[in-house]
């Protein structure tokens, strides 16, 4: 994951990020020595500044942290090179089990979503698109202790006075008795409840729905969903707008991936644009941008601007994605198919929670120590993947846990240099290609310390007569890595 930066956060965009490098990861940084001496010094200092002006001196002492938490400064300072492709990220936020638990939830709190899209003209199934992929339903909080998080991150490193603020106003949070002390849990940034808000945006947004006089949105649904209500809301979601919808391109068609760049939707039927069914384009948004997550060869979507509020909750295109996708699964209550029409361009595409968990067994049984089983593919399991890829003789050792991997562990098969290391139908010396970046189709020429530099064309199996001109550029890094970098003619 990549950091982005504070001064852009809406909610917890500074703990998820996206890019498109498929390498193996960085070693995890020691967590530092932190001198509880200047910590004390830091709180006394911040005690009486500006920024706690509202929080009396029994909150402040009765919640000031004994100790800093040295990992969440590890955490702020971990930007693993390891990072996922659209389709790994898609296929672990949106699979059978999410979309069913989403089903269960629309139906289980129908009368709270009806009275919350009355009231804020928000689509039930969008909050439950955020709710879905901000804590499962429920299910994930976050065990970090915030004041202690918050309070380090105060005192160490950088962006202090970001989360100054921050660790502020957490404590008026429980001054003021909207959430008890022992519930001021979350992650290590400070994000917390249901829908995973940060302290600041629960003081501006954050709503008593259930009318018990508390703002809880951690113990509360109604309160949760109500405020992520009023977030989207706030941030300029228009009601009766779908957030867009997959879209067919026609042949022959290039375009950059450009969400912002907005047009009519009678501009996208002069395209020869339609919807992914074959369908006309309805007439339902009053504009919308092009969204290529992959590329020209994969799924390709029009979006509006309810998709753009789903991107400030949290400054991720594929996190957006993932809220739209899940909410339109939830809609038409249907977990049989989670793939978009067009298939994502590669072979291996990703795996569910489930498949994780599988693997994670397989690996336990096949001696690695990776910890317990629970469906998050992290640097314990990815290391364990590498060592048993370079074990088996797979190529590349890239720690990613893909179907092919699934397929060759979980099944109990050996897998060769031919049956698994070739996927993209390349030189065998080379690693699997990286597709385009999210955030800009035209940006193929992906930024690298280089030793060596060889271009030369490559024809996928699966290219279209619309990609004739698609070429890779070899890259061999300092370390000995190869990869191959699309590079298109005219760039």
């Amino acid at each position: 994951m990549r950091l982005t930066s504070l001064s852009n956060l809406s909610l917890l965009s500074l703990a998820v990020g996206l890019s498109f490098a498929n390498t193996a990861q960085a070693a995890r940084p020691e967590a530092p020595n932190l001198s509880n001496a200047e910590f004390q010094q830091c709180l006394d200092g911040l005690k009486n500044s500006s920024k706690f002006r509202g929080v009396d001196s029994f909150t402040f002492n009765n919640y000031r942290p004994a100790q800093p938490d040295p990992s969440v400064i590890q955490s702020l300072n971990y930007q693993p090179e390891f990072q996922k492709d659209v389709w790994d990220y898609l296929s672990a936020l949106v699979d059978k089990e999410r979309v069913e638990d989403g089903i269960r939830a629309k139906r289980q709190w129908s009368d709270t979503l009806r009275q919350i899209e009355s009231r804020y003209g928000v689509k039930a199934e969008h909050v439950l698109g955020v709710w879905g992929v901000e804590s499962n339903f429920g299910q994930t909080l976050g065990k970090k202790p915030l004041f202690e998080s918050l309070a380090t991150l105060s005192c160490f490193d950088r962006r202090q006075s970001y989360f100054r603020g921050e660790f502020a106003n957490a404590l008026k949070i429980v001054q003021r008795g909207d959430i008890a002390p022992s519930d001021m849990t979350g992650s290590w940034a400070g994000a917390f409840g249901q829908t995973q808000f940060m302290p600041s945006t629960f003081l501006d947004l954050a709503v008593d729905f259930d009318g018990d006089g508390r703002r809880d949105l951690v113990n509360s649904v109604p309160d949760a969903l109500a405020s992520t209500a009023n977030f989207l809301k706030n941030r300029g979601y228009r009601s009766g707008e779908p957030w867009g919808y997959e879209v067919k391109l026609p042949d022959g068609y290039w375009a950059a991936s450009s969400r912002k760049n907005k047009k009519t939707i009678s501009h996208w039927r002069n395209q020869g644009i339609k919807l992914a069914n074959g369908g006309a384009l309805p007439s339902d948004l009053s504009s919308a941008g092009l969204l290529l997550p992959a590329g020209i060869e994969g799924p390709a979507f029009l979006v509006g601007k309810n998709f753009d509020t789903f991107y400030s909750y949290n400054a991720s295109e594929n996190y957006a994605l993932a809220i739209a996708h899940l909410s339109d699964l939830v809609t038409r209550e249907d977990s049989s198919k989670t793939d978009f029409a067009t298939a994502w361009p590669t072979d291996d595409p990703g795996i569910s929670r489930q498949q994780a968990k599988d693997i994670q067994q397989a690996l336990l049984n096949a001696g690695y120590d990776i910890g317990g089983v629970d469906g998050i593919i992290g640097d314990n399991t990815r290391t364990a993947i590498q060592q048993y890829q370079s074990s088996k003789g797979i190529f590349p050792a890239d720690g990613r846990a893909g179907q092919k991997f699934y397929r060759a562990i979980v099944g109990n098969t050996a897998p060769t240099r031919s049956q698994y290391g070739n996927q993209y139908n390349q030189p065998a010396t080379s690693q699997p290609l990286n597709p385009a970046s999210t955030d800009r189709m035209g940006q193929l020429i992906q930024k690298q310390t280089t030793t060596s530099s060889n271009t030369y064309s490559a024809q996928p199996a699966t290219q279209s007569s619309t990609s004739s001109k698609t070429r890779y550029r070899r890259v061999t890094s300092a370390d000995g890595t190869i990869q191959l970098i699309r590079v298109d003619e005219g760039l």
